[in-house]
């Protein structure tokens, strides 16, 4: 059996577990009459939300499909159309089963510790191995297609275009569903979490999920929406981006060798294979007996994925490449630029450099997941300084926050640059590519522990508003404290693989450029032309700014549209407190329907116009610097604009998720007693701080992920499109 046949079927195998796991889940108890009617009102908002997310987002990916269709053929729109439908399907059925979970893991609550664990972590397995097999059945499934029914060939150049034009469409659709499920999502959980956290808990003074709130149910909805439809279109982007621009930098560097075939499959082979392992590493996802050690037990499941990957990685290069493991890659070293310090002749490349790099990004993975646990759990320094800072007020809590979020970007940083340099030394920029792609084979694993963080969150607010018993409350806080610091670890590893993934997506950009000028004929865009990336050339430094803004605007403007949702629902709920007074008596139901249907209209609203513009820069830069300087200038300012969006949208996005979570879980270690515990002017201010984080942390910095990589998508496309493929 071939790895195309085993790589469909670990996708299928994916699917399959997700639907057995959806089976146990809805087969599990969902508690009394009052719970149920929470999760229903969650469940008719995070739907009611979805479907006009969707529908928008459908009549965008219309008009690009037909856009698509007229400049690059039906091939590479039906790739946009699998990539949009797949990524919007992993997110939309994630949260149909978390708005299930969350009260299932309520009624587990009520019976243990480990139970609760169990019923949340099962239903983010389910959402994490539908990302994975949903992202790999459509990659897959589409390249077989290509190179199978319609005839295309990889030793036709010509066909090998359009099969890369098609993977890269499929991507675009990928992207463009993430942009928009990430930012819309995140407008809506922060404009419900921010207004309804100023009026009820610093105005009126209740508890957090306080069922007198009108916001509650939109703040639990957006919990869905966000962090889980979000969070899984986020990681199913970065994930089928990742193999496809690996599978498209293979069939650049490798297009003469006559083991491109097996060069294209391999990053196929090597996540399904991590399907596998983080399958079985699912199962080890349980509190030993007497122990109480959630987040032991979730890194016993990760710890127990990434030990299994790296036999896997061995075993996929070894049946994979031509000679195994040990075998030389003839002539790789020289298409890959790298020399031998020893001869001064091109190096050679086998399969254990390639599984070195593998190896290389799972400990990126590591010690990424490592340092974000530092600087937003509770038990460490950064968070704590951020508490003790609080004593002090509402001032110094926000400067010290800030200070640490700054602080944070500096050792994923330098993890990331060591991978670079590791895996660059030894393959070239596809070695940089392997180690990507490996460590995005985690992302079933990684998504089941972010999607984690939503549903234990539902599950606290329905336990406060049905009103259980505290130790059911005191259950759901540890586990709702434990998924604050999973979604901020997952997202600093989404953040750090789509900063590789964009790496890995220039260098397809220079590649590409190099191919297309060095085969142009006359008549085309690229004859006689020379693209000059030097810094002394001024294009260069004005593409590099440009793209350096880019994270920031985006960022500014994701920001003030989450204040502008979070204002418009402070005016609702201060208008139903001062309307319906008995709502304070408990004599009187809040209108919550009437928040969320609100949010959603904004979020809708606020989404559009900043998930256009990593779209459209590339091509208003390229547009302008054509006119100005000739299309040389204008491929060059581009291809920099790219490595500035790269650079800075890396750190704007650790910077914002690690301080947002640092000042969640600050807020959160006061609540627990220290510096005065809750109601205590420590307390006041960390709310503030908090307040401050939660745009940061789940709307802008998030965002920033899928806004780097469609940037380099676009810009792909625009070479194909002016190479006439």
């Amino acid at each position: 059996m071939t790895w195309y046949a085993l790589a469909l079927g670990a996708g299928i195998l994916s699917v399959l577990y997700g639907w057995v796991q959806i089976q146990s889940i809805m087969k599990a108890p969902a508690g009394n009459a009052r719970m149920l009617e929470i999760a229903a009102a969650i469940q008719e908002g995070a739907n009611a939300y979805l479907k006009r997310q969707y529908r928008t987002i459908g009549i965008v990916g219309v008009v690009v499909a037909i856009v698509l269709v007229i400049l690059l053929g039906w091939k590479a729109a039906l790739g946009f159309v699998i990539g949009a439908v797949l990524s919007g399907a992993a997110g939309y059925i994630g949260m149909l089963v978390s708005v299930r979970a969350n009260v299932r893991t309520t009624e587990a609550s009520r019976h243990g510790l480990n139970e609760g664990l169990k019923m949340a972590f099962k239903s983010g397995a389910v959402t994490g191995m539908l990302v994975v097999g949903l992202a790999l059945i459509g990659i897959v499934g589409y390249y077989g297609l290509l190179t199978g029914p319609l005839g295309l060939s990889l030793g036709d150049e010509d066909q090998k275009r359009e099969i890369i034009d098609a993977l890269v469409s499929l991507g675009f659709g990928a992207s463009l569903i993430s942009i928009f499920a990430r930012l819309g999502g995140g407008i809506f959980t922060k404009g419900a979490d921010v207004g309804g956290d100023m009026v009820g808990k610093v105005e009126a003074g209740i508890p957090e999920d306080d069922p007198r709130n009108p916001a509650t149910i939109a703040d639990n909805v957006g919990d869905n929406v966000g962090d889980c439809a979000g969070m899984a279109a986020d990681l199913f982007e970065t994930y089928a981006v990742t193999l496809v621009a690996t599978m498209v930098l293979g069939g650049i560097y490798f297009a003469a060798t006559p083991y491109i075939a097996e060069i294209m499959m391999l990053p196929l082979a090597i996540g399904a294979v991590c399907i596998v392992t983080s399958i079985i590493g699912s199962f080890f996802a349980t509190l030993s007996k007497g122990s109480t050690n959630v987040m032991g037990a979730l890194y016993k499941a990760l710890n127990v994925t990434g030990v299994l990957s790296i036999g896997g990685l061995a075993i996929a290069i070894h049946t994979v490449l031509p000679g195994g493991l040990g075998g030389t890659l003839e002539g790789a070293g020289a298409l890959l630029g790298l020399v031998d310090p020893a001869t001064g002749q091109a190096a050679d490349i086998t399969g254990w450099h390639l599984f070195a790099c593998g190896v290389v990004g799972l400990f990126v993975t590591l010690l990424i997941v490592v340092i974000t646990a530092y600087y937003t759990e509770t038990k460490y320094r950064p968070v704590r300084s951020i508490a003790k800072a609080s004593e002090s007020g509402h001032g110094t809590n926000v400067i010290q926050g800030l200070a640490v979020s700054l602080e944070a970007t500096a050792l994923p940083a330098l993890t990331i640059i060591g991978g670079i340099l590791l895996t660059y030394n030894l393959a070239g920029l596809y070695g940089i590519a392997i180690a990507t792609t490996t460590m995005l084979a985690l992302a079933g694993m990684i998504v089941a522990l972010d999607a984690f963080g939503p549903v234990t969150d539902n599950a606290g607010g329905i336990a406060e508003m049905a009103e259980l018993p505290s130790e059911v409350r005191t259950t759901t806080d540890a586990l709702d404290a434990v998924g604050n610091t999973t979604k901020a670890v997952t997202k600093g590893y989404a953040i750090g693989s789509a900063g590789l993934g964009a790496l890995v997506l220039f260098a397809a950009y220079a590649e590409d450029l190099s191919y297309f000028t060095a085969r142009a004929t006359e008549g085309s865009f690229f004859y006689n032309i020379t693209v000059d990336f030097s810094i002394a050339n001024p294009y260069v430094v004005v593409g590099l700014l440009f793209g350096g803004l880019l994270p920031f605007l985006f960022g500014g403007m994701s920001m003030m549209a989450v204040g502008r949702a979070a204002q418009a629902v402070v005016e609702e709920v201060r208008r139903q407190f001062r309307e319906m007074p008995g709502i304070m008596k408990g004599e009187v139901k809040p209108d919550y329907g009437r928040a969320v249907d609100m949010l959603t209209q904004a979020a809708i609203k606020e989404m559009i116009i900043p998930s256009l513009l990593p779209v459209l820069s590339p091509i208003i830069l390229f547009g302008v610097i054509l006119v100005i300087g000739g299309p040389g200038e204008a491929l060059a300012s581009v291809g920099a604009m790219l490595l500035g969006v790269i650079v800075t949208g890396l750190f704007v996005a650790i910077s914002m998720t690690s301080g947002g979570g640092a000042w969640d879980n600050a807020k959160k270690y006061i609540e627990d007693g220290h510096h005065g515990g809750k109601g205590s002017e420590a307390h006041k201010a960390a709310v503030t701080g908090d307040t401050v984080g939660d745009p940061y942390k789940d709307t802008a910095g998030p965002a920033v992920n899928p806004m780097i990589k469609i940037t380099n998508i676009v810009a792909l496309l625009m070479l194909a499109v002016l190479a006439g493929h």
